[in-house]
């Protein structure tokens, strides 16, 4: 990418937030009606690989980057920071976690990024190993980040069996339960286990989750073809029947 590449997307994001001349959708936006696109164009980038689709990548990257300079326009008209700020932000900080490629220290490799993570983040006055953990993040996601902040104090199962064993306890409280609201609490806790025995696995329960969701999907809609208009009529038996189908002709 050339200087002028970025500068014309830079012009083209000021000429649409012109308050005289812009765009009356986009000159009204805030960091606030914003924010839900950039989650939704991460997710478009994460699905367009997910598919290999790689001229919808470029197009979804495009999208992301259009949200990074979107945000850095709102902030330089509020007098915070601007594009080049941010560039050069994410710069430092590469090279401040990379000491042994760009810092010339003879010791030390990737393993060190965390150690300075933590760093950084005390410099910035966190008081416990989970502070900086995003709330904007998907659940299954700060579930497992959680987790993973609290093992590096310590606070973890040595191995997967008692993860497993907190499955089991926790769908029994499920089951126990004697209201809506105790459920919905227990379920959460069922979910929560459910993250952390992935993470014991070496499973990553977004991406695990996401093709779980694609899998479903995908066989769905071949009951769907297969039964025609009469799906919607056709009994449980029946559409198990079409599900059992369409599985077998994925070989699952």
């Amino acid at each position: 990418m050339t200087s002028a590449n970025i500068e014309r997307l830079v012009a083209i994001m000021a000429r649409l937030r012109d308050p005289k001349t812009g765009c009356e959708w986009d000159t009204v936006q805030t960091f606030e009606t914003i924010a839900p696109y950039t989650i939704e164009e991460a997710y478009e980038v994460a699905d367009a690989i997910q598919r290999g689709d790689m001229a919808e990548l470029k197009d979804e990257l495009g999208d992301l980057l259009l949200q990074v300079v979107f945000h850095s326009r709102m902030a330089e008209e509020a007098g915070h920071f601007a594009l080049p700020d941010v560039i050069e932000t994410i710069s430092d900080k590469m090279e401040r976690r990379h000491p042994h490629i760009f810092l010339g220290q003879t010791e030390g490799g990737h393993h060190l990024w965390e150690q300075i993570k933590a760093a950084e983040r005390d410099a910035r006055g966190h008081e416990s190993a989970l502070d900086g953990v995003a709330l904007g993040l998907p659940a299954l996601l700060r579930a497992e980040k959680l987790q993973k902040r609290a093992a590096r104090t310590g606070f973890d199962w040595p191995d997967p069996s008692g993860a497993r064993a907190k499955i089991d306890e926790e769908l029994a409280e499920v089951e126990a339960a004697e209201t809506a609201g105790e459920r919905a609490e227990e379920i959460g806790d069922l979910l929560f286990a459910v993250v952390n025995w992935a993470r014991k696995q070496g499973v990553d329960p977004e991406a695990a989750l996401r093709t779980a969701n694609g899998k479903f999907e995908r066989r769905f809609k071949a009951m769907e073809i297969e039964a025609g208009e009469a799906f919607e009529a056709l009994d449980l038996d029946a559409k198990e029947t079409l599900w059992q189908k369409a599985k077998a002709s994925e070989g699952a």
